[in-house]
């Protein structure tokens, strides 16, 4: 069964239970989801109304383009709520590998180099998603329903704590990577994304505190 079609109550008790998987990962995904369907429901209770509709028309189109946006990112985040753990999984199975000859130990290597790198990847995107959703989130809170800006800042923090958190989630599987040249670019990229995420989920929050107070 996949995570994402267990209950709110079994996976959180799956999480819980002393199985490693779902981890810190998975949990990412979903909060990013989450934090998507937010910003999504915000433009529900936006588009059609009377505010919306005095809007330019090429802003109601782009508001209407974000919406369908939002909604794409929330369904390829709930993908790597299960991507995360099978990559996990797959680490596992490499580590499991014989490990009596010369041949098995090459074998055995090569597996968990590979699956290492699939363990980055996930993670990775997750958080790549998790910016596309800040970024959607600061171009509608402007115009976005007044009576539900205070859902665009859960949205945002969570989508920042996700996004954050996959990065975690990259950073520890890159000590199992090898390849030193490849493991500082990832060190790069990471150390950019995590940078972008927070100067994004501040810039939203701040326009949420301007209309709250």
């Amino acid at each position: 069964m996949n995570l994402v079609d267990m209950s709110v109550t079994d996976f959180t008790l799956e999480t819980a239970s002393s199985s490693p998987a779902p981890g810190g990962g998975s949990v990412s995904a979903l909060v990013g989801s989450l934090a998507s369907s937010l910003g999504q429901m915000v433009l529900e209770l936006t588009v059609g109304k009377k505010a919306f509709l005095n809007l330019p028309e090429m802003r109601q189109q782009r508001l209407c383009e974000i919406q369908t946006e939002l909604a794409q990112l929330r369904l390829e985040l709930l993908k790597c709520v299960d991507e995360d753990t099978k990559a996990f999984n797959g680490f596992m199975a490499a580590l499991s590998l014989p490990k009596g000859t010369d041949e098995e130990k090459e074998l055995r290597y090569k597996a968990m180099q590979e699956a290492t790198v699939k363990a980055i990847d996930v993670p990775y995107k997750t958080a790549c998603l998790c910016c596309q959703v800040l970024q959607f989130l600061l171009d509608i809170v402007d115009d976005g329903n007044k009576n539900a800006i205070s859902d665009l800042g859960v949205a945002a923090l969570m989508a920042r704590s996700a996004g954050l958190g996959a990065l975690f989630n990259v950073r520890i599987n890159l000590l199992g990577l090898d390849n030193l040249q490849a493991k500082q670019k990832h060190v790069d990229e990471c150390d950019e994304l995590e940078q972008q995420i927070t100067k994004q989920e501040l810039a939203v929050l701040n326009c949420v505190r301007e209309k709250l107070y």
